[in-house]
């Protein structure tokens, strides 16, 4: 059973990002502050659920919440600063679109920085254990998957409306194939034998 608050404050939000170990596209960050009296039978971890339920949450979780917000950094933003600082700068950015400003932040995993002096805490598996995180952890999932699909047509060989982005193997057949796109992230490792000489 999800606990709804972390804090005694009144204006608690949750964050969580999508996307960090895909080989292309952005990270994908939400930030979300649900009402006092919120509860929902089906909110979990994004992770856990299937692709349907996270879309029947996402218009209740933009519905129902006091304030949400959604954020992408893209990929050339992520080669230049590294997938950890792209994740919690997503986050940050997910944070500043919220309406009113919350009063604490609730922070999927071990590693944040500061926002604007408001305190925070971060917890591990966090979207597993607290409503806001597993709204948020929705929200960025359905905002990135759908982006994902949107970018489909135009390079339809990576099947990214199937694997969205992750190192599948399909995916890194495409790569093999096909070389990189755009929207691929050059510093990650793109296939395993990337690094290797052949001395």
């Amino acid at each position: 059973m999800l606990s709804l608050k972390y804090s005694n404050f009144k204006l608690e939000c949750g964050t969580d990002e999508a996307g960090r170990g895909c080989l292309a596209g952005p990270v994908t960050a939400a930030a979300v502050i649900l009402n006092e009296n919120f509860a929902h039978a089906v909110l979990n971890d994004s992770k856990q659920l299937s692709e349907s339920k996270r879309d029947f949450l996402k218009p209740i979780i933009e519905l129902e919440s006091i304030s949400f917000g959604v954020a992408h950094i893209y990929q050339d933003k992520i080669d230049k600063i590294n997938i950890l600082n792209a994740s919690i700068l997503a986050m940050h950015h997910a944070i500043d679109l919220l309406n009113p400003y919350p009063h604490f932040i609730i922070v999927d995993g071990n590693k944040f920085k500061p926002y604007k002096n408001i305190p925070f805490e971060t917890i591990i598996k966090g979207d597993g254990k607290f409503m806001s995180i597993a709204a948020a952890s929705v929200l960025a999932k359905t905002y990135r998957d759908d982006y994902m699909i949107r970018i489909h047509d135009e390079f339809p060989m990576y099947n990214w409306k199937q694997n969205k982005g992750y190192p599948t193997e399909e995916h890194r057949d495409a790569i093999k194939k096909y070389g990189i796109t755009k929207y691929h992230r050059k510093t990650f490792r793109l296939l395993p034998e990337q690094f290797k000489l052949n001395l």
